[in-house]
């Protein structure tokens, strides 16, 4: 659950930024290229957050990291309310972006080395859950909250609104034990039996005596055993995420641009088809496999953004139905954000390898959530969405190719550069 907490923070912190956006528009009198830069801000800062400290937390322990990025987020929070300027609030979204990039490669790595295998895959699928409810109350929240008021500073409350559960995690976390797993692989054996038998009930597995050293840091990454992999984590996740924020930070002027109500209905229902998407898709992960509910959303979501951008002024149904399909089935998908990076990396670099895979995947969607702005001003919204549909299709081909099937699987095995990558034991 503190894991999950975390997610629920992530969300919230990426989240609010699209209704406090507009609100702060006039306040601080932004062009749409500030207005772009700061909507991609924290997704900016998950890069760098994303490189840095999942790598530094494979190498000082998941248990320190899994407090600091929460006190970053809270501190970060509360600075929204006293900043005077777009330079200033671009930097306070940067470091809070770096947090939550953080928070990706640690929770992932927490809950992946905790859980039984017949678990793994629906307690890894429930931090996307989290990070949806999240996203979704904090988008409410600004909705609610606009309508409300109109007071001048109100963008500068929906922002440090992010406060209110990074304290409640916070202190849900304190108490958190260290990975078991990350402790033997530092050769901390005792400590990891230790915490082991307390916490799961359950003697550590004993050490593989025939397994070869795993380098460690980024260059491991692309080495002969894992590059294939980190290509995969990496691009798969790039073009899930790349339409999604770029459509979803920017709703209310998309959805006016197509037509839509502009009372906020459309971006709750659109975050509500997200939230039921991902709950479908941690209901179905064991049962129709990693590898096929990958593939066949991508095909769906293609299919959804291609209509929506060759009839752009189509009727509100047909809009409505469209964004409700795109969102079901990239939602129910998503989960495996968390899933496939935590099962495919061993021990040694898996918080890297997950740290590394958002990184690169936030270098779409930042680069997307910064022209959006500026494409629906040049271009329209058509364009727009027909470059979503594009990256779609690259996530087909990327997730035929290279997508391994790993549920079942001991994470070890599937962690070995020679485990099977299409095939595993049914949970």
């Amino acid at each position: 659950m503190s894991a999950g907490g975390g997610e629920v923070c992530d969300g919230w912190v990426l989240g609010v930024v699209g209704a406090a956006m507009p609100l702060a528009r006039d306040d601080l009198a932004l062009t749409p290229a500030w207005t772009g830069l700061i909507g991609s801000a924290s997704l900016i800062g998950l890069f760098f957050g994303g490189l840095l400290f999942g790598r530094l937390t494979d190498r000082i322990g998941r248990q320190r990291m899994y407090l600091i990025d929460l006190m970053v987020f809270l501190v970060g929070s509360l600075a929204q309310l006293v900043v005077q300027d777009a330079v200033q609030l671009l930097a306070v979204r940067l470091v809070m972006g770096a947090a939550v990039g953080a928070d990706y490669a640690i929770a992932g790595a927490l809950v992946a080395e905790f859980a039984p295998p017949h678990r793994r895959g629906r307690l890894l699928a429930s931090l996307i859950v989290f990070w949806y409810v999240g996203y979704t109350l904090a988008t409410a929240f600004g909705i609610v909250a606009a309508q409300l008021t109109d007071a001048p500073s109100l963008w500068r409350w929906i922002l440090a609104s992010s406060a209110i559960p990074s304290l409640v995690v916070l202190l849900a976390r304190l108490g958190t034990p260290e990975s078991p797993s990350w402790l033997a692989s530092k050769g901390r054996r005792a400590e990891a039996e230790a915490i082991s038998r307390r916490w799961l009930g359950r003697d550590l597995d004993p050490p593989d005596v025939d397994r070869e050293p795993v380098r460690t840091g980024h260059r491991a990454l692309f080495s002969p055993g894992y590059v294939r992999r980190t290509l995969f984590t990496s691009l798969f996740w790039l073009c899930q995420v790349t339409p999604f924020f770029a459509i979803s930070t920017f709703a209310p002027q998309v959805l006016g641009l197509l037509g839509a109500p502009s009372d906020g209905t459309g971006e709750l229902l659109l975050n509500g088809f997200l939230l039921v998407g991902c709950l479908s898709g941690m209901a179905v992960i064991n049962r129709i496999g990693r590898r096929t509910l990958l593939i066949w959303p991508f095909a769906v979501t293609a299919a959804a953004l291609l209509a929506l951008g060759l009839w752009p002024h189509a009727p509100h149904t047909v809009i409505a139905l469209c964004f409700g399909v795109f969102a079901l089935f990239h939602a129910a998908s998503s989960v495996l954000q968390a899933v496939y990076p935590s099962e495919v990396f061993p021990t040694e670099i898996r918080a890297t390898g997950i740290g590394f895979a958002a990184a690169a995947s936030r270098i779409g969607a930042a680069v997307g959530t910064f022209l959006v702005p500026l494409g629906l001003a040049a271009w329209g919204v058509g364009p727009v969405m027909l470059l979503g549909c594009a990256l779609s299709l690259v996530g087909v081909l990327v997730s035929v190719a290279w997508a391994p099937e790993t549920r079942g699987l001991e994470l070890e095995r599937v962690s070995r550069p020679d485990a099977p990558e299409r095939r595993g034991r049914a949970t």
